[in-house]
């Protein structure tokens, strides 16, 4: 097994994401364009652009922050998650390309150095118009770069797994800043209610479906049952595991992927080493775990990654009576083997 793993590398799969993603962008400049140059005729070519750049990034924000509480509420959507790292790339993008345009058109005439230009350019007064809020768009650029420019394993492994995710969660606070960004720039410059209404209905989708599969996965969590008079927690029938796939339950606080394999019933933390992905909404491919997100598989027997690769999660004991599945709440060392529980027919 072990000689014909290989780690996900460029496939067809991966190709189809990028070319829709690239394909999308590239669809909606187009249509930005035509659209605006209709309704407002006499707009310059660089407002249209900087728009258009600029309107393209938030809304592709939007998208990234919806795919993972979507993923959550329904696996339809998990495929949306593989290779999300490439969406945020080309979110930066084309921000930078927006906030490039930004300071060369308004920053770059003046003695003042264009980067201080955009923190006293906009003096604060006690009316919206003197809300600095380029200020804003600035620093959740910084925070998009940081997250680019570590969006490779490399960063990965070398930052640690629990530092590099907290890095990548800035991308909240980057959402935050770029809502007041939009909303303080719209308000100076627009009067229609159409983009209040739209920013709105933006940040509405994004917190409620957060809020949603925050919901789900805590009514998941509660449902824990009593453990035996020898520790062990009953974790449902078998009968209710899929073949290959998982069932996620909540044993002493900790979230452990149960899967049914080959006759067989292995289970292992649900916290994939790679990313922190679900190991439990994967499925078991050529034998191994393989994690949703990204494809890093571990042997569900030991927790391993098959050699030469390195990662490992914790392992629990599982036993069955009565066609129910036990498990020992008490993990063991990453990476060690616990005899699986065989199915009996």
């Amino acid at each position: 097994m072990s000689l014909q793993y290989q780690a996900v590398q460029w496939n067809r799969q991966k190709r189809l994401y990028d070319a829709v993603l690239v394909g999308g962008v590239a669809l909606y400049l187009l249509g930005f364009g035509a659209v605006t140059e209709f309704l407002f005729p006499n707009i310059t070519e660089e407002i249209l652009l900087m728009r258009a750049f600029g309107s393209a990034a938030f809304i592709l924000l939007h998208i990234i922050l919806c795919i993972g509480p979507l993923g959550r509420l329904n696996a339809g959507f998990l495929p949306l998650l593989y290779n999300r790292r490439h969406a945020g790339v080309t979110l930066f993008l084309l921000a930078l390309i927006h906030a490039v345009m930004v300071v060369t058109t308004y920053h770059a005439g003046g003695d003042t150095n264009p980067i201080a230009s955009i923190w006293v350019s906009s003096p604060l007064t006690h009316s919206v118009a003197g809300v600095p809020f380029q200020a804003f768009g600035f620093l959740a650029l910084v925070i998009l770069f940081l997250m680019a420019a570590t969006s490779h394993d490399f960063w990965l492994a070398n930052l640690s797994a629990p530092v590099w995710k907290s890095l990548h969660m800035l991308v909240y606070a980057a959402y935050a800043l770029l809502v007041l960004h939009v909303t303080f720039g719209v308000l100076q410059a627009e009067t229609s209610l159409v983009y209040a209404v739209t920013m709105a209905a933006g940040l509405v989708t994004v917190l409620g479906l957060h809020g949603l599969a925050a919901s789900k996965e805590a009514r998941l969590d509660r449902k824990i049952n009593a453990p035996d008079t020898d520790g062990w927690v009953e974790a449902g029938a078998v009968a209710d595991i899929p073949d290959n796939r998982a069932r996620i339950v909540c044993v002493a606080g900790e979230r452990v992927a149960i899967f049914k394999y080959a006759g067989k019933i292995s289970a292992v933390s649900n916290v994939c080493q790679h990313q922190n992905g679900p190991l439990g909404e994967g499925k078991i491919v050529a034998g191994c775990i393989t994690c949703p997100w990204h494809g890093y598989q571990y042997l569900p027997e030991t927790g391993a990654s098959p050699p030469p690769f390195v990662e490992r999660v914790p392992t629990f004991q599982v036993r069955l009576k009565n066609g129910r599945v036990w498990v020992n709440p008490q993990p063991n060392p990453a990476g060690t083997r616990a005899e699986p529980a065989v199915i009996e027919l």
